[in-house]
């Protein structure tokens, strides 16, 4: 038996449907992108979405739609993929990182607190694993911070406070507090990357909460205006007769989702329920055959949220990164692939480069040097994670 990481769960209706949208003659962002984008939001409970062609491009465009640059800070975790701190560089701002909590992925709050400066505009808390983070704080910090914001233009204004964007590559379809989220920060940025639980095989979006004093139309215009060159028309709206004329209103970016990407996402979406369920159940035995043994998973579902399911961490106490290694190539050997998530950024040579340094976050590496991320998608059978399951086992036992 061969257990791959995490391949895509693709069916014959998004093929089909992608076979429709070749045959229709426009395959670039057009009325399916838009039908996404729609659907999306009614999902979410926002009034609007925005999809582009990744979750990076959406995190820097909205950065930049806040007019987020040089001078300016913006906070994230150490304990995260280079996505989440990468477009701080972009955008010419300064990253700032905090350390994890001793017993947990999430940023450390009290780290996050005394980080914020006059100079910080946006925190970027991470759901790591399809798991949200604690909102509730994450805002209390920052209305306790509201004296020391200093906005630098219009939309900034309108909030009056630090900005709370979220990376939820990995929490599509999660909720807390019985909300979705892509509704719960100012600006949620998901991902539908070809390993993820719902993929356009490449993609994202972004959804954010209504914004006193700022037009959604308006911001939604903008986005429109980043992703695609800076022009006030898009490619179908300059097909209809005589309307080939247009402006370009800054020399701005390309980042949109076509619609064969669109396509996939729609019918991937009609699934969805059901691959979330499937996820759950996956976990649910992961949990019981693991914790029992004393091997640490990252909690997927309690009274406060609910978890997307994305990514099925582990931890064995007590062991090095080195031995940690060493299971992964045992279950290598037993043709099951597993993964880490993820080496803390610090620890990277473009982070070390801006003077990062990996000993000033500790929790950070502790939680690191002992994970193990164990298949976790929607094309397990039961006896494929039977198996991970007695091989994981088996070879864990070596080291506890």
């Amino acid at each position: 038996m061969k257990i791959p990481f995490s391949p895509p769960d693709i069916s014959e209706s998004e093929i089909n449907e992608v076979i429709n949208v070749l045959r229709s003659g426009w395959i670039t962002t057009g009325p399916k992108t838009k039908e996404f984008e729609r659907i999306i939001a009614e999902f979410i409970g926002t009034e609007k979405c925005v999809c582009l062609n990744s979750q990076t491009a959406c995190a820097e465009m909205t950065l930049r739609a806040l007019c987020v640059g040089d001078g300016d800070e913006v906070i994230t975790t150490a304990y995260t993929y280079t996505a989440s701190a990468s477009v701080i560089c972009h955008v010419g701002a300064t990253p700032v990182f905090v350390d994890v909590q001793k017993d947990n992925y999430e940023m450390d709050y009290d780290a996050l607190e005394s980080a914020i400066t006059e100079k910080t505009k946006v925190i970027i808390p991470v759901d790591l694993g399809g798991v949200p983070c604690d909102y509730d704080r994450i805002f209390e910090i920052v209305e306790r911070k509201k004296n020391l914001f200093r906005p630098s233009n219009e939309i900034q204004k309108a909030f009056g406070r630090i900005i709370v964007m979220a990376d939820t590559a990995h929490a599509f379809g999660a909720k807390r507090l019985g909300k979705m989220i892509g509704s719960v920060a100012d600006f949620s940025c998901f991902s539908f990357h070809a390993v993820k639980n719902l993929t356009t095989a490449e993609g994202g979006a972004v959804t954010w909460k209504n914004i006193q004093g700022i037009d959604n139309e308006y911001l939604y215009r903008k986005y429109m205006l980043l992703s695609l060159h800076g022009q006030n028309k898009d490619a179908l709206s300059k097909t209809r007769s005589g309307a080939w004329e247009y402006d370009i209103e800054g020399t701005y970016y390309k980042c949109n989702m076509t619609d064969i990407s669109a396509a996939v996402g729609i019918k991937q979406f009609e699934r969805y329920p059901q691959m979330l369920a499937r996820r759950k159940e996956i976990i649910q035995k992961y949990d019981e055959a693991l914790r029992a043994v004393g091997i640490e998973t990252l909690e997927h579902y309690s009274d406060t949220y609910e978890s997307s399911g994305h990514l099925y961490l582990t931890r064995i106490p007590g062991i090095t990164a080195g031995q940690r290694n060493e299971i992964i190539e045992k279950m290598s050997e037993n043709n099951v692939a597993c993964n880490v998530h993820y080496k803390p950024l610090p620890m990277l040579t473009a982070y070390k480069k801006l003077g990062f340094d990996i000993n000033d976050f500790p929790n950070a590496y502790r939680r690191f040097e002992n994970e193990i991320t164990l298949p976790l998608h929607t094309c397990l059978t039961d006896e494929m994670v039977d198996y991970v399951i007695k091989n994981y086992l088996a070879i864990v036992k070596e080291y506890i």
